[in-house]
């Protein structure tokens, strides 16, 4: 008699980096002088969202900037080399460069929220936290709760569930959103074609984050099997 052993795969996840800067709070209170200064001289439309442009590291050669983005380098590479060690193993001589193709800052208030969207011309995208009330502080809002100021990530399910059948066998589908509780100092590094938004957030502090968008290429190029049918 032959006895059969199921074989069960989990496959498809979704990688999300949670880190923090080790010595944030001076960093932090150097950003902010940085993005108070530029926002004097560069004033926006007036409303509850404040965004620069995505030219921070281009426009600013800022001692703050740097630090931060020294960790935000390894972090991309600390995730993308753990989801990406099967692939890179079998390419010989791999030097690999990390290039941020934009950052920018936005300082948001009084229910500014930005809505799902995702980042293009990237493979990596992150979130860092500058500034924003505590988490006990904010979930005490007589409106908001729990819910404000966090960081929404919407699993790619989410767009499969849209009229479709539910019963309690696909009940595991119904997961639809992850939520990051905003800490300063706090960095997240996620796929750049995921689903995300800032809910809205109403605090005594402003919430003040740096976001970047990242590519990671081989020096020779990014080819990863040759031409040819296997």
């Amino acid at each position: 008699m032959t006895t059969h052993t199921p074989n069960l795969q989990t496959l498809w996840p979704t990688p999300i980096l949670h880190t923090t800067l080790p010595d944030h709070h001076d960093v932090n209170a150097d950003l902010l002088d940085l993005f108070a200064r530029h926002r004097d001289t560069h004033p926006g439309p007036q409303g509850n969202v404040y965004s620069s442009g995505d030219d921070l590291l281009q426009r600013y050669d800022h001692p703050a900037l740097k630090h931060l983005f020294s960790f935000v380098s390894r972090s991309v590479f600390e995730v993308a080399q753990t989801v990406n060690a099967s692939a890179w193993a079998a390419l010989p001589d791999l030097r690999l460069q990390m290039r941020v193709v934009g950052a920018w800052f936005q300082i948001q208030n009084r229910y500014g929220f930005h809505d799902i969207h995702t980042h293009g011309n990237c493979s990596w995208s992150g979130v860092y936290y500058v500034q924003i009330d505590d988490t006990a502080e904010r979930a005490r809002h007589p409106h908001l709760g729990t819910r404000n100021g966090i960081t929404r990530f919407y699993g790619p399910n989410l767009t499969l569930l849209g009229g479709a059948y539910q019963d309690l066998g696909n009940a595991y589908m119904q997961q639809v959103h992850h939520d990051v509780q905003p800490e300063s100092g706090t960095l997240i590094v996620f796929p750049s074609w995921l689903n995300h938004k800032a809910l809205p957030y109403d605090g005594q502090k402003d919430r003040v984050i740096v976001s970047f968008n990242a590519q990671v290429h081989g020096q020779s190029g990014n080819q990863t099997a040759g031409y040819g049918f296997a």
